[in-house]
């Protein structure tokens, strides 16, 4: 993953220059993968995998960032924070306590489309882990002074994530600016304004609002037996209601009408630039071509050290200190293509970005090779075949699938979908969507560094605790 895709709260980056890997050819996710949905609406998604007497634990409740509301943003990332604080039967830290002395890790992660909690513990500690997951979904007690002090804790996070983070400041920039009406404007850790006045009724609101098992997904990966888990979640997550949820209005963005630029200015050593174009996320697996062809763009310009960026800007005409892309197609909402960079020493941010606009004019006007389309494939196959030797992956692939709409019954199809892709697809998609009118600049104008003030410390209070 490249530095300049991580947004301000992302404790997991969504831009990736290849799909989610699936499993491994040999062994059909169908064949390992069972999942069952208990009368409460919650569905639970079990991976066998025997090689080693650990489990992973997951729960994900489709609530992020994209499902708050103007003057509360932040509250889904503050929740998270606030859900390892006490219940009615257990005390404030408890949580954690617990898990490590099950001889286990937890830790929990907000994004625009989900939030999601984890625990990777021996195998027999997963009934404790089920039903402490469980209790927290219903049974949270949120008080005024729980969440006066943890929203400290929230608020100097984004100050070292963001706003001490040049380049985070530009993504989040670029972002307000792409997006007018979608709620991917706001960031997922909230604007600071939003959480100096936000109040534990709001955390709790959200918490009422959407924390139901009717609006979440239970996934379990390792050595586990799916019947037992399925008795299991019966037992722990099955004593609780389904309940109405909100309505979800769309939010479709209007169709953008011309280039858009912004400065940022910060304290920074080097400038730095990031574009973004509108392009279409994965609506149809069996159907869609195009997001498979831009995803292997995408890999073609910054998949590796021999794609076209790294190769030709920064080591052949030392144009670019750094240069990446980024494409997500899997999202609940509307999606861009990325390209950024760093330019060299005694370059400019405007030498770089014609010459990263240069690059994707050559592949619009003389496409791609078979051979660079073959290195992609073969690098994306040997991705899965990594990806079996961690259930953490396993889980996550299956976990942020689900999100996004994708089942993990079809996540095999993504491999078949990539090596179909040709190269009259890549040129394609490079002609129809990098056009100026649906493009979003954002540039870091680097500011002097005060010298003289003190580091921040890496051992912050907020560094310590689950985020």
């Amino acid at each position: 993953m490249k530095k300049f895709l991580f947004a301000a709260s992302f404790t997991l980056a969504f831009f990736a220059v290849l799909p989610a890997p699936s499993f491994a050819a040999n062994e059909a996710a169908d064949e390992t993968t069972f999942e069952k949905t208990l009368a409460n609406g919650l569905r639970v998604i079990v991976k066998e995998d025997h090689r080693a007497p650990t489990v992973v634990h997951m729960v994900w409740y489709r609530a992020g960032a994209m499902d708050e509301k103007d003057g509360t943003s932040g509250v889904a990332h503050a929740l998270e924070h606030l859900m390892f604080k006490g219940t009615k039967t257990l005390k404030a830290g408890e949580f954690n306590k617990r898990v490590a002395e099950a001889g286990g890790r937890d830790n929990a992660f907000t994004s625009l489309d989900y939030t999601a909690y984890f625990q990777i513990v021996p195998k027999a500690a997963l009934p404790e882990m089920m039903q402490l997951e469980a209790d927290r979904m219903a049974n949270l007690l949120l008080t005024p002074e729980e969440f006066a002090s943890e929203i400290q804790v929230v608020m100097e996070e984004r100050r070292l994530r963001t706003e001490d983070n040049p380049e985070a400041r530009v993504y989040e920039s670029l972002h307000a600016a792409a997006f007018t009406a979608h709620p991917y404007r706001r960031p997922i850790i909230g604007w600071m304004d939003d959480l100096k006045n936000m109040t534990w009724q709001d955390a709790r609101d959200w918490y009422r609002a959407w924390y139901a098992p009717n609006n979440a997904y239970v996934v379990v990966a390792g050595d586990v037996d799916h019947q037992t888990v399925f008795k299991l979640a019966e037992q722990t997550y099955g004593k609780h209601k389904a309940q109405p949820l909100p309505p979800r209005k769309p939010q479709n963005e209007p169709q953008q009408q011309g280039t858009r630029r912004i400065t940022v200015k910060a304290p920074a050593q080097l400038p730095y630039i990031l574009m973004a174009w509108k392009a279409p996320k994965l609506a149809d697996i069996d159907q869609d071509r195009e997001p498979y062809a831009l995803q292997v763009l995408s890999a073609l310009l910054d998949g590796n050290d021999a794609a076209r960026f790294p190769k030709r800007l920064v080591r052949s005409e030392k144009l670019a200190q750094s240069a990446g892309s980024g494409y997500d197609a899997t999202v609940r909402g509307e999606t861009m293509f990325l390209l950024a960079g760093q330019p060299a020493a005694g370059k400019t941010v405007a030498e770089l970005e014609t010459a990263l606009q240069a690059e994707m004019r050559r592949i619009q006007e003389e496409g791609v090779t078979e051979e660079e389309l073959k290195r992609v494939k073969t690098q994306t196959i040997a991705a899965q075949v990594y990806k079996r030797d961690s259930l953490m992956a396993q889980a996550m692939e299956i976990g942020q699938s689900e999100a996004s709409g994708v089942s993990w019954r079809d996540l095999d199809k993504l491999i078949d979908k990539i090596r179909s892709v040709t190269p009259a697809e890549v040129q394609s998609v490079a002609k129809k969507y990098f056009t100026d009118d649906t493009l979003t600049v954002a540039v870091l104008d680097p500011q002097p560094i005060d010298k003289t003030a003190k580091p921040k410390s890496a051992q912050s209070e907020f560094a310590a605790r689950p985020h």
